[in-house]
């Protein structure tokens, strides 16, 4: 009997339309794919692993999990079931003593480790070809971006060509490792959401869609964060009017208020200098523009500042380094002391915090980007939120309520 040819619309979500497209082209090397409950991002990815061993007689796959006893009974089955999904079950031999799937014509394999032994990882070696596909499902369990270079770093050899994906949920807080990762700006890297109401019904079945549905009346943020896998806070983030997107040429080019700030670095603590646009009409910050650099001397950052400031218009600066003030003003640079005060700190602060809208630029300003969006309140011992505002891992953040000061002070006398 002829076996029904399966299209792909059949088994793949028209979300990842895009992102198979990406994919024959070779669009990028890293693809994060995160979304809500049911929105088949991980039937996406093994799909792709089979039909891109299909196709290519080098490829093997490497798929990861954080801990190894759960493989079995996700990946592994997940990989099965696309392989059946194809139509191609009688090409293929699963091993399950230790998980392992094995194309009969070629000898290529899909391995399944976990990462709590990454001794044998150093060790993977394929006798024929190399691990073009590599899969970290639910990348949020690993530890961080550092255990993910690691491994990549050990797998990614032989080959001129790589498919990574990471496929997870978003965890709640903006400071969690996953959140912030996909902030940086890689060409390589593709990151994309998805979630359930992209997906056929009949694939997911009506159950559900009743179980969505209720929680979506009954607990709206849980819903969010559960279906629709947005990031919803864990409810100590301190700046949650931060919107991080690229901020154009030709919007800058109507910036006409813009301020300097610098906050200053030491041995450990980095040196950050920003450039901002106020639009005070619409209460919305601009950050476009920064340098931020641990280890550098006064005479260097004023090289760097120079090239940025052509014009030499005035820069505020941490009025707790008299020298260096001095030092940058004989270099002719127009700089000043932060004014500051006993709550200069909250209330500059609060004053960011009541604005419409922060825009960074992540590209210009990563570092920016990054600070403003872990920046959360501190726990105590009871797991409440400390009332005061961390002093840590905020020299933008610094920087920028520096710059800001003469907003802040007309906002005051009125």
């Amino acid at each position: 009997m002829k076996q029904k040819k399966i299209t792909l619309s059949e088994i793949v979500g028209k979300d990842f339309y895009s992102v198979h497209s990406d994919i024959l082209q070779g669009g990028h090397t890293h693809y994060w794919l995160k979304g809500g409950r049911g929105s088949t991002k991980s039937s996406f990815v093994s799909i792709e692993i089979i039909l891109g061993l299909l196709a290519d007689k080098n490829a093997n796959a490497v798929v990861l999990r954080k801990v190894a006893v759960n493989l079995k009974d996700s990946v592994f089955e997940q990989l099965k079931w696309a392989i059946q999904a194809l139509g191609v079950g009688e090409y293929w031999e699963a091993k399950g003593s230790i998980p392992e799937l094995v194309y009969k014509k070629t000898g290529q394999r899909i391995l399944f480790r976990g990462a709590d032994n990454p001794q044998k990882l150093k060790s993977i070696k394929f006798g024929h070809g190399y691990a073009k596909y590599i899969w970290y499902e639910e990348v949020d369990e690993f530890s961080g971006a550092a255990e993910i270079r690691s491994i990549n770093q050990s797998l990614m050899r032989g080959g001129k060509q790589f498919f990574v994906f990471y496929t997870y949920n978003p965890p709640k807080s903006q400071k969690n490792w996953v959140n912030l990762e996909v902030m940086q700006e890689r060409k390589d890297m593709l990151v994309h959401h998805s979630t359930y109401l992209g997906v056929p019904p009949n694939w997911l079945g009506e159950q559900f869609f009743i179980e969505a549905e209720y929680m979506k009346k009954v607990n709206a943020t849980a819903y969010r964060h559960e279906y629709l896998g947005e990031v919803v806070g864990s409810g100590g983030e301190v700046f949650t009017n931060v919107t991080i997107r690229q901020i154009s040429l030709e919007e800058e080019k109507n910036f006409t208020n813009i301020s300097r700030g610098l906050d200053w670095g030491y041995a450990v603590d980095p040196l950050h200098y920003t450039v901002n646009h106020y639009d005070s009409k619409k209460r919305r910050l601009y950050i476009f523009f920064e340098i931020h650099e641990r280890g550098m001397t006064n005479r260097k950052a004023a090289q760097l500042i120079m090239q940025e400031n052509k014009e030499n218009k005035e820069i505020i600066a941490d009025s707790a380094e008299p020298k260096s003030i001095a030092e940058f003003a004989e270099y002719g640079m127009r700089i000043i002391p932060a004014k500051k005060g006993p709550d200069s700190v909250d209330y500059g602060i609060k004053w960011l915090q009541d604005l419409e809208e922060i825009i960074i630029d992540p590209i210009r300003c990563p570092h920016t980007a990054r600070e403003f969006a872990k920046y959360e309140l501190e726990k105590d011992a009871q797991g409440g939120f400390r009332a005061k505002f961390p002093d840590k891992d905020n020299h933008s953040i610094d920087a920028v309520r520096y710059s800001r000061e003469g907003d802040m002070r007309r906002l005051r006398i009125r």
